[in-house]
């Protein structure tokens, strides 16, 4: 059962909004409640806003005094099936599929209160939890957020779970898996992570497991809980007592539990993820190299993540950070104008003004980050802009200025896009044009 109180503002929701510029949390609170999946008992979980900087943290609200627990690689224990926060009697259990729907939707702020020692099972996915964030409304939060950036590749291996993390704009995911059984065997399934993608993709993905490894599991004080109405539970020939949403469901919810997993990382990750039958230890083993391994940066895209995508470079790269991104949608950036602008040497000597057709590239440039962020592999593919319409120049751009460059997507079909773009000058309106565009491989 799932239930939601309060009212939220300034909602968002149903999108795959991910702004660069704010951190979230919720509008008002949220409930879910059911049973646990391994000890099988019963546990209310209460999702409330929080104060900027909070992070995400846990509280047991059903034993007095107990600490709250933030959802932190250094505070996870190696247990079996599952992620666990903490140990002794106040420890969290099976936090994944909660930190999945809390991950998929950027939230950056949250107070998690739970009267026992492990969420509901539900129906075996993170669909009633993404589905009750969102009933309470995701809400700017002040301050901005923090993301963990990859600069060069690292690989773990932790017994079968084989990783490779790689630069990227956002998060991408590249699961497979393998299991000697009729219905699974080899699965892949890839994604770039965003709210929408989550939530029609991975979020309804349930947990699976085998009949014959029922017995030795509850005689380890597992799957209490466990039935055919809140997993995907499999004998020698076939289902029990189920269907399958997706003939690769099996991949899919291993997908969904890495996005759980890497919320632990205390940031928002930005990296493209290849792992091979992925577990719950190896993904944690994961978070804490890229704890090591990546840079913690403001949610601006700086020069260097800028190069990693666009294929232009000095002196022809008139980009120097993007601001925000709302996926699919907006895409806000900026480009320094200095006097050693070497157009700057024979475009009026003793009167420098910027050419407006290098301001139309710069916007150019920005709406091409927008268009390249939903790819997993930038490196293969490149922006060619068709055609630009309704131009129009409202003043001069001279050594000093910054632009500010944002650019809203009016309409997107496969690999085509139309876009608005405006670019001004101290709140004052430069340049302005429409624009169209293809993303072809190179």
């Amino acid at each position: 059962m799932i239930a939601k109180a309060g009212k939220a503002m300034n909602t968002v929701t149903g999108s795959a909004t991910e702004s660069a510029g704010q951190r979230r949390t919720i509008g008002c609170e949220a409930v879910v409640e059911g049973i646990g999946l391994h000890f099988g008992q019963p546990c209310r979980v209460t999702f409330r806003p929080a104060p900027t900087g909070t992070g995400i943290v846990f509280r047991r609200t059903d034993i007095a005094g107990a600490e709250p627990i933030p959802a932190r690689v250094d505070l996870a224990v190696d247990a079996e099936r599952r992620t666990q926060l903490g140990t002794g009697p106040d420890a969290l259990h099976t936090v994944e599929h909660v930190l999945a729907a809390v991950g998929a939707l950027s939230i950056d702020d949250l107070e998690i209160g739970m009267d026992g020692p492990e969420p509901p099972i539900m129906d075996g996915s993170a669909a009633p939890f993404l589905d009750a964030l969102r009933g309470a409304g995701l809400v700017p939060n002040g301050g901005h957020p923090e993301w963990l950036v990859l600069r060069k590749s690292i690989r773990v291996v932790d017994g079968d779970s084989v990783y490779e993390a790689r630069p990227c704009m956002g998060l991408s995911l590249d699961i497979t898996i393998d299991f000697p059984h009729p219905l699974i065997g080899p699965q892949r399934t890839q994604c770039m992570v965003t709210a929408d993608s989550f939530a029609r993709e991975l979020a309804s993905a349930r947990t699976f497991g085998f009949t014959h490894e029922v017995d030795a599991l509850r005689a380890k004080g597992l799957i209490q809980g466990a039935s055919t109405a809140n997993a995907v539970v499999l004998d020698a020939d076939g289902l029990v007592d189920t269907t399958l949403r997706w003939p690769d469901e099996f991949s899919r919810h291993k997908a969904l539990d890495c996005v759980g997993d890497l919320v632990l990382a205390g940031a928002r990750v930005r990296a493209h993820i290849v792992a091979h039958k992925p577990s719950h230890r190896g993904t944690v083993a994961l978070v804490r190299a890229l704890v090591q391994h990546a840079v913690r940066e403001p949610a601006v895209y700086s020069i260097e993540d800028i190069m990693q995508v666009l294929p232009h470079r000095y002196p022809f790269l008139l980009v120097d950070r993007i601001l925000e991104i709302e996926e699919g949608k907006r895409i806000v950036g900026l480009k320094n104008v200095s006097i050693n602008e070497p157009f700057f040497q024979g475009h009026f000597p003793g009167h420098p003004i910027m050419p407006g057709v290098l301001i139309i590239e710069s916007m150019a440039q920005v709406g091409g980050m927008l268009l390249m962020r939903s790819i997993a592999d930038p490196s293969s593919k490149v922006v060619y802009f068709l055609s630009l319409d309704n131009v129009k120049f409202r003043r001069p751009v001279k050594p000093g200025d910054q632009l500010r460059i944002e650019m809203e997507v009016l309409q997107i079909r496969g690999m085509m896009c139309k876009m608005r773009g405006v670019a001004t000058v101290d709140g004052q309106v430069v340049t302005e044009a429409d624009m169209s565009a293809m993303v072809r491989d190179r």
